[in-house]
């Protein structure tokens, strides 16, 4: 799906002034990405932690603003990059939206379906591009399976598995519920990659199981959620991390009429009769990279982007349906 064009292109003159809202890993590829086109200038950065914070601004020689508030609101900058937690990203989007800036957020856009559905319709109101990165779309898994999913025929059962075994489990922000959000919505690339390759999803069953510390801190999460799509095919996303797990997992799996395929994020094997076929998958190097560029290249040219934050939302959705039917403790309906 490609993004639309609210504004006109001729608007936008170089550089592109950017502030970036985050100091993680993200962030530092996204500042890294703008430090090399000289199509855009890195202004200013926001963090919360100041020993990162002013480590990230010595490494990319950039100012540092006292609050995500104050980057915002300076009149110094065209687009604003939000790489911080989950549960931020919705108001520093509306914030920056309000301010006139352009918008590109990490995924999710927001822990709330409605709140991201006004974000959308903000920004074509203020007729500024609000582009949410979804960059397992570029890279090379995603794109081999696409290419192999003609060989297998009709596809009637899916599975994607990502289980990742930490020990011991870290105590940040992606072990919280309040800042991380729930499993499959924080993690929403997951279902996204789904959605992506196989449409509309009818409903959605899902069982969601913590392994607390503190209330709003765990040392491990597992997550299934069961997903039967409009025309008919099967999915099964599991979600994994912490403690209690010992053995890595990250196998995607494809069930069809003429073939099965099962990829790794290094490689894909093609399995039909007593025949494997290898086949190859293209590094996940330099996508924060590609993204970066393409925002750049629609900003400028008008260059259709590879996701609608439209897309997102549904997903999105789907997700916020996996949380209600974890909690319920029954199957959804999709119905969006």
């Amino acid at each position: 799906m490609t993004q639309s064009l609210f504004f006109s292109v001729s608007t936008v003159s170089p550089p592109l002034r950017v502030g970036i809202v985050g100091t993680g890993y993200a962030a530092k590829m996204r500042a890294a990405a703008l430090s090399a086109d000289q199509r855009s200038q890195l202004v200013a950065i926001a963090g919360y932690t100041p020993t990162s914070t002013i480590a990230f601004s010595q490494e990319f020689d950039v100012t540092v603003s006292a609050s995500w508030v104050d980057l915002v609101e300076r009149p110094d900058i065209d687009l604003v990059i939000i790489c911080t937690v989950n549960r931020d990203h919705g108001k520093i989007a509306r914030y920056a939206l309000e301010h006139g800036k352009h918008v590109v957020v990490e995924y999710p856009l927001s822990l709330d379906p409605q709140e991201a559905e006004s974000l959308i319709t903000l920004a074509q109101r203020q007729n500024k591009l609000l582009h949410v990165e979804h960059i397992e779309l570029l890279g090379g898994l995603h794109n081999a399976i696409k290419a192999s999913l003609a060989a297998i025929g009709q596809v009637f059962y899916v599975r994607y598995v990502t289980l990742n075994p930490q020990h011991p489990a870290p105590a940040k922000w992606t072990y919280q519920p309040s800042l991380f959000g729930f499993p499959m919505t924080g993690a929403l690339s997951r279902l996204h990659r789904f959605i992506d390759l196989l449409g509309t999803v009818a409903s959605v069953n899902c069982q969601t199981q913590y392994w607390d510390i503190e209330p709003d801190l765990y040392k491990a999460c597992l997550c299934n959620a069961q997903l039967t799509f409009t025309n008919g095919i099967l999915g099964e996303s599991v979600y994994g991390k912490g403690d209690v797990f010992w053995q890595s997992d990250n196998t995607f799996t494809l069930y069809g009429e003429q073939g099965t395929l099962i990829f790794t994020p290094e490689k894909g094997q093609l399995i039909q009769n007593d025949t494997i076929q290898n086949i190859e998958v293209a590094s996940r190097r330099g996508l924060f990279v590609k993204d970066t560029q393409m925002v750049l290249d629609y900003l400028y040219h008008g260059t259709p982007l590879y996701v609608t934050p439209e897309a997102s939302l549904y997903t999105l959705k789907v997700a916020d349906a996996a949380r209600q039917s974890s909690l319920l403790g029954e199957t959804v309906k999709i119905d969006i």
